[in-house]
């Protein structure tokens, strides 16, 4: 009996032991929970035993062998909220879990130059966004105005225009400027004779983000956005008061002081923005000639806003500027002229505009929008002999009225534009007025959760110039959630008017009229197709990668021409302008570190020319490296820019060349002291060629095609004493 007992011990023992050592197969899933696709790419772990697996494409993840019992488990991916769980593995582990995209994430920003209210995530047309810490990061490398902002953008080119008042112009994929629409919260303020020193007088310390759309966008915006256009967003007050000072010195004498303030009191808010530079003339090279002008510049732009009710908001802006650049022989500027030392270019301007909008919400899906700015331009170029001085007046007047449907977004509105040019010449020939009125529809829907398309048509009709039908599609279409492609086009214009790079460039001087009875308006066809991908390798680290490929055609571009005894006449060109090209863009996250590599191809070929050459000051290759280090204490960011060879307009082909920057930043609870060194290897044009050639009395100034001011090492404090807090990686989309 006693042996009996002995034995079925032992059998039991070892039943209990076999059942204790059995193992099971854990199959687990991931799933968004919005568009219920699979996720490719979670990191599950496994806390007890540290184990960890990456889900397949079917968003699945599997592990073997695992002994029965109950383990912690965690999911995770890049965009995605975390998500903790215990659960109990038996013979049968199958188990499926919904993740939710975090809040912060770059898919929740939402796009108003679109003029809709979806996410960049399910928006057809292509938009690049700059916002957060990236918008910072460029505001204290250059405090005084954006062009550090636009430079550093693949496929963007922010070209100088003059040694003597440092003008730049900005160009998007080899067009120029003047083809490229400026907006500051909607509002088209910066055209014609404004657009003059425009990216140089707009500081960036009230944008809270940056939307920019290259390719034709007249259907939205009407004539001008040929090449694109880029949409500045204000910052708007909020219930908790916002402060930011910024204060910044270079060694080459510039001195610049930013001020933000901003709060909201139940139905009244208000910001306040005050800006001030001054830089002394600059000359690294010694050729007796200012390559930073002499410049004071002043700006305030305060609004108010004003909640009648949760779903309306009226606002009121103004925005004031004042200019001074006094360029040309540094010897005039510092003891004055004398016999051998005459040469000068002063240029004085001033600008005001207001801005006015109404929003109103009927209910969740139907709203309508009334918005007004006019605009007030004064510009006064004085150079040895000859003056050259102008006001312009603009206005700007929009209703739209916005309905969202289940599936489906409607857009109407109707706009009115003005535009006035009066020469300070008692009846000069070359006065100008532009009246054109627009009517346009917008529609996106949604045929399924991954096939989204806009359409849109627009009409405008200019007084002397005629109508301009503009129709534009554009298609999204979303593999998954890691892959998407977007195909759009559609119908561009532009009015032709005085104020061409190649007419600045001269100062005006000898310059004829835009005459409406032998000029016609400039006609574009623009196409793009791009690709984008992301994916995370593990949760820690990321990869992405955007590649555009993009077509526009300009018919009757607005050529100037010398014609006899050194006079200058507009004409139209007799074949196109073609612009072909791609732009390939790529981000590495790895926890602290962000590595971003673009390049650029453009080919901008002059169809009217024999042999169709390259447009000139227009680099065929630029390619750019960013590394990024930031954590709660620090910011270190290290870049290097190439510049690849270009044709001058004698058919001389200029160097190519690479520049190179370091910024490090010290972060506190109150602010971040930062250095920035920009360009420290002094790249500068005249180490190549001259940039000043002829006598000190009769300069003849090159043309620019490298950086003229060298390296520029700036010291300066970003304070923050309070206000809102930045996204750092979610804030950034392709």
């Amino acid at each position: 009996m006693n042996y009996l007992r002995l034995v079925l011990l032992v059998i039991l023992n070892c039943i209990s032991f076999l059942s204790f050592t059995q193992s099971s197969d854990v199959t687990i899933t991931l799933i968004d929970r919005n568009s219920n696709e699979p996720l490719i790419g979670a990191t599950v772990h496994l806390i007890e035993l540290n184990k960890g697996n990456i889900t397949d494409y079917n968003g699945v993840a599997n592990f073997s062998d695992i002994d029965l019992g109950s383990y912690h488990f965690e999911f995770s991916y890049i965009g995605y909220q975390k998500l903790d769980t215990i659960l109990d593995i038996n013979k049968a582990s199958f188990y499926k879990f919904y993740l939710t995209e975090a809040g912060e994430q770059f898919e929740e920003i939402t796009i108003s130059t679109t003029r809709s209210t979806r996410t960049i995530k399910n928006i057809p047309s292509r938009i690049e966004f700059i916002g957060g810490e990236e918008l910072e990061e460029k505001a204290i490398m250059n405090a005084p105005n954006i062009s550090m902002v636009l430079r550093e953008s693949t496929g963007i080119q922010i070209q100088q225009t003059s040694l003597s008042s440092g003008n730049r112009s900005i160009k998007i994929q080899g067009l120029d400027g003047r083809y490229t629409q400026l907006l500051k919260d909607g509002f088209p303020l910066y055209g014609g004779f404004s657009g003059g020193l425009s990216i140089m007088q707009i500081p960036p310390l009230d944008l809270a983000q940056f939307e920019i759309i290259k390719g034709s966008s007249s259907t939205l915006y009407g004539g001008g956005a040929i090449a694109g256009l880029v949409n500045m967003v204000s910052k708007r007050p909020e219930e908790d008061p916002e402060l930011n000072i910024l204060i910044s010195q270079t060694h080459t004498g510039g001195s610049t002081g930013n001020l933000f303030y901003s709060k909201r009191e139940k139905n009244i808010g208000y910001t306040l923005y005050g800006a001030a530079h001054y830089n002394s003339p600059y000359n690294p090279d010694d050729d007796e000639f200012t390559n930073i002008p002499r410049t004071r510049t002043f700006s305030f732009n305060p609004k108010m806003f004003y909640y009648p009710s949760v779903n309306s908001t009226i606002w009121l802006g103004v925005n004031a500027t004042w200019d001074e650049r006094n360029g040309g022989d540094i010897n005039v500027l510092k003891t004055g002229k004398d016999q051998d030392h005459t040469y000068f270019e002063n240029n004085n301007s001033g600008r005001i505009s207001t801005q006015f909008a109404y929003e109103v919400a009927f209910n969740r899906n139907q709203s309508i929008q009334f918005k007004n700015s006019v605009g007030y331009f004064n510009r006064k170029t004085t150079l040895p002999n000859y003056v050259f001085e102008g006001n312009e007046t603009n206005s700007f007047t929009e209703v739209n009225y916005s309905k969202k449907g289940h599936n489906s977004d409607w857009i109407l509105g109707i706009n009115l534009y003005t535009n006035s040019f009066k020469e300070n010449i008692e009846l000069s020939p070359r006065d100008m007025r532009q009246i054109t009125t627009g009517i346009f529809v917008n529609n996106t829907t949604n045929f399924s959760d991954n096939l989204i398309l806009e359409s849109g048509f627009r009409s405008d009709y200019s007084v002397d110039w005629g109508v301009f039908p503009l129709p534009r599609i554009a298609l999204l279409w979303k593999a998954n959630n890691k892959f998407s492609t977007r195909i759009g086009g559609g119908l561009g214009y532009k009015i032709p008017d005085l104020f061409t790079e190649e007419a600045a460039t001269i100062n005006f001087r000898n310059v004829g009229a835009i005459d409406p009875e032998i000029l016609n308006a400039e006609r574009s066809v623009g196409l793009n197709l791009d690709f984008n991908y992301t994916t995370a390798f593990t949760d820690k680290l990321s990869f992405s990668i955007n590649q555009l490929f993009y077509n526009t055609t300009i018919k009757n571009a607005l050529l100037l021409n010398e014609s006899t005894f050194s006079i200058f006449e507009f004409s139209n060109a007799q074949d196109n302008i073609q612009s072909i090209g791609s732009e390939t863009n790529m981000k590495f996250i790895y926890n602290d570190f962000r590595w971003f590599i673009n390049y650029a191809y453009i080919n901008t070929k002059l169809q009217y020319i024999p042999g169709s050459p390259q447009k000139s000051l227009t680099p065929k290759h630029n390619a750019g490296i960013v590394l990024m280090y930031e954590n709660e204490k620090w910011r270190v960011g290290y870049e290097v820019y190439y510049t690849g060879h270009q044709n001058l307009s004698s058919n001389v082909k200029a160097t190519d060349f690479t520049t190179m920057g370091l910024l490090v930043q010290r972060h506190f609870e109150w602010g971040s002291p930062y250095l920035n060194f920009e360009n420290f290897t002094d790249v500068r044009q005249n180490r190549y060629s001259a940039e000043v050639s002829g006598t000190l009395q009769n300069p003849i100034f090159a043309e620019l095609y490298a950086p003229t001011d060298g390296f520029v090492f700036t010291v300066g404090i970003n304070i923050k004493p309070f206000g809102r807090e930045e996204c750092r990686d979610g804030c950034h989309a392709e």
